[in-house]
């Protein structure tokens, strides 16, 4: 075999490490634990959110993690159960707020294929032929209690504080919220969380149905019944997985267009921006007659 020349091997060499160095920068913003069950080494996969210190803000290198995450899993014929989590004191506080400030820059048009490009890549948890099991270890707030949502079972860790508080910031629900709470509580409480815009704790929440049960420890509540679904017929398991999640399809497909072009007309307004502002100021925002139902003009002022 031919030698390869010492300036291509430096050159390669270089390459190499420069693509070393940039993993290495990118941190993990999604982790994946394999758990053994049903005599299978790799049978539950606990995914983890893992950017404790901005409590699981979801963001779009998050998400494109995320879409990663649950394309290699698809792929997994020995994955039985999966287990959604988050590292830290908090499951998720919603939406990264510099890419929110981000959307009232843009216009409408650029925000409905933003709003729902970001939601589709977290909502691709969806695409996952086994059950997902929601562990709500701490606070699910906003677009991170939609992703909770979005799962096929929540189990939320006492302590722990839910809401969809989008009319806070001024913005209307998004991810699938406007279907996926009705489907879940009911019209009139999902309308009380989505209009009161509120916090229930974990009590309230099941009292609701919102979650399955309540624990000291979600991630240890949920792995026994991660094993308990693991045990069962796994083509049967993934057929009636498939049947559950059928009749969400359409309704939540029309739900997230409607609320990606809502959403991008909320963000030309001043209540919008007075809602991030009051997040950034920690104090509650100041809505009142001159903020609402005001549109930015066409020249942008």
């Amino acid at each position: 075999m031919l030698a390869r020349p010492a300036h291509f091997v430096s050159a390669a060499r270089r390459l190499a490490a420069a693509a070393a160095s940039t993993a290495a920068a990118t941190p993990a913003l999604v982790t994946v634990e394999r758990r053994a069950a049903a005599g299978v080494p790799n049978a539950i996969a606990v995914v983890t959110l893992n950017k404790p210190a901005a409590l699981n803000a979801l963001c779009v290198t998050m998400g494109d993690q995320f879409v990663a995450t649950m394309k290699a899993l698809k792929d997994d014929a020995s994955l039985r159960a999966v287990i959604l989590t988050g590292a830290g004191r908090a499951f998720s506080a919603g939406g990264d707020l510099a890419f929110l400030q981000a959307r009232t820059e843009s216009s409408a048009e650029v925000n409905v294929a933003a709003m729902r490009a970001f939601y589709e890549r977290f909502l691709s948890v969806r695409s996952l032929p086994v059950p997902v099991i929601a562990a709500i270890n701490g606070h699910a707030v906003g677009a991170g209690l939609c992703l909770a949502l979005a799962t096929d079972v929540r189990i939320a860790q006492r302590g722990a504080k839910l809401g969809v508080n989008f009319l806070k910031l001024g913005l209307h629900p998004g991810m699938g919220s406007t279907f996926t709470l009705p489907a879940l509580v009911g019209p009139q409480a999902a309308a009380k969380l989505l209009l009161g815009a509120d916090l229930v704790d974990a009590t309230e929440a099941h009292e609701l149905g919102l979650v399955a049960a309540v624990a000291d420890s979600a991630v240890d509540a949920a792995l026994p019944l991660a094993a308990r679904i693991a045990s069962n017929s796994p083509a049967a398991v993934r057929a009636t997985v498939r049947t559950l999640r059928t009749s969400f399809g359409a309704g939540l497909d029309a739900a997230l267009w409607r609320e990606a072009d809502a959403q991008a007309h909320s963000y030309a307004t001043r209540d919008m921006r007075e809602g991030l502002s009051a997040v950034r100021d920690k104090r509650e925002p100041l809505f009142g007659p001159e903020f609402n139902a005001q549109v930015r003009s066409p020249s942008g002022n």
